[in-house]
C-alpha cells in the first residue's frame, strides 16, 4: 500500500512539485490529514509548530521545511518532533520518506 501524504503549504506551485515527488517515490498525495502517513508542513506560517505537534501527537511523522535563513522556525519544528529541511532539500528528503 503506498504511503498517503498529505501536504501543508500555502504555494500551489510549490505543492504540485511536492506532489510530484510523492508520486515519483510511489506514494499518494491525500487532501484529509487525518487519513495520512507522513504530513509535509510548511514552517512559516503562524500556526505552524501548533500543527507539527498536532501530527506527532497523533503518531504521524512530520516533514517540515521552510527557507533556510529562517533558522530558528527549522529549529522549532525539529524540538517539536519534525524533521525539519531547507526547501532546498525537501523534495529529496521527502522522496526518501515515501520510499523507505
Amino acid at each position: 500500500m503506498p504511503k498517503r501524504v498529505f501536504i501543508a503549504t500555502r504555494n500551489l506551485l510549490f505543492r504540485a512539485t511536492l506532489g510530484a515527488a510523492v508520486g515519483a517515490a510511489g506514494g499518494e498525495v491525500v487532501a484529509d490529514a487525518a487519513g495520512c502517513d507522513l504530513a509535509v508542513v510548511e514552517v512559516e506560517p503562524p500556526d505552524a509548530v501548533d500543527r507539527i505537534r498536532g501530527f506527532v501527537a497523533g503518531g504521524i511523522p512530520v516533514l517540515a521545511y521552510g527557507p533556510h535563513v529562517r533558522a530558528e522556525l527549522l529549529r522549532a519544528a525539529r524540538d517539536a518532533g519534525a524533521t525539519a529541511v531547507p526547501n532546498s532539500e525537501v523534495e529529496r528528503e521527502l522522496r526518501a520518506l515515501v520510499a523507505g
